[in-house]
Formats: C-alpha cells, structure tokens, sequence
C-alpha cells in the first residue's frame, strides 16, 4: 500500500498532469470512434465500385437511380426525380504490343516503331476503363421550392459527384 501511494504522489506532482490526462482520453475516445465507426459508410461501395456497365445508357440510368434514392432521403425533399448527362461515353486504353525495329543502310539509321493492339479470343485487351465525365445535373425535387432543402441538395450533388454547381439545376 506504501509503494502506491509513493507512486500517487509522485504522479500527482507532475507539471500540467490535467492536460496529459485529457490528451490521453481524447486519444482513447478518437481511437475507439473510429474502430467502431469506420466500417459502416463503406459496407455498400464495393458492389457498386466493382459493377462494370456495358454502355454510357447503363451507367446514366444507375447513376440517376442512386441519385433519386439519396436525394430523396433529404429531410423535406420529397419525390425526386433525376435528369444525368455526360460529355461523351466510356473510353478506353487498349493493351499494346510496341516493336522497334531499327535498319542501317550506308550512314542512315531508320527506325520504325509498330504497335498493335493486343487481343485475346478476338477481342482487345482493356488496360484501362475510363469513365464518362458528367456534363450536368437536373433534379426536379417537390421541396426544392424552401431554399435550405435546395442548398442541401444542391451540396450533395456537389459534394458526392464532382459536379460544378454552375452545372446543376434544382427546379420544384
């Protein structure tokens, strides 16, 4: 019993020991905040992240779906409807096969580089799936017309696709 109160006392007799302290559990309730909380946002992103779509139409049509059900959980937005464009479709960067092939004839060097696209079973080899840049957003929304609801709308499109403000329209 000796020994802890020696130890006791001479924590109790260290500089600023208050702010250790609420450093410390400051720390401890981060760290528990985070290990409990992490995993719940992202439990649903990897079904979408790895959905691969077969055409721009596809993709627009998920998109404004996902759209729908997220800005119609807006408290006060009500019934949603979601109009998506884009820039251009899919493109993509096909694996190549890249030769060089260098000649000397007397005191000139050629040199000529071939490059083919690499297939298999006919069809190219996709190295790279670039998605389609999103031009602009109409969301047509029953509580759009109370501007707080507009504004939150209008950040969480903002926010969740990159899309510059100037490029999406809230309408009632």
């Amino acid at each position: 019993m000796n020994k802890f109160k020696q130890g006791f006392e001479k924590i109790k007799n260290i500089k600023h020991i208050h702010i250790y302290l609420a450093v410390f559990v400051g720390l401890l309730g981060c760290l528990a905040y985070f290990t409990l909380f992490s995993g719940s946002k992202n439990d649903k992103m990897p079904e979408d992240s790895t959905k691969t779509y077969t055409s721009a139409e596809e993709y627009v049509a998920a998109l404004e779906n996902k759209l729908e059900n997220v800005l119609s959980q807006i408290s006060g937005a009500g019934q949603v409807d979601v109009i998506v464009t884009l820039e251009s479709g899919f493109t993509y960067e096909y694996a190549k096969d890249i030769e060089t092939r260098t000649s000397t004839a007397g005191s000139n060097d050629t040199t000529i580089v071939t490059e083919t696209v690499i297939t298999v079973g006919g069809e190219p080899v996709v190295e790279k799936e670039i998605y389609p840049v999103i031009k602009g957003v109409v969301v047509i929304a029953k509580g759009a017309a109370d501007f707080a609801v507009k504004m939150k709308i209008l950040t969480a499109i903002e926010t969740g696709l990159e899309v510059e403000r100037e490029n999406i329209t809230v309408l009632v």
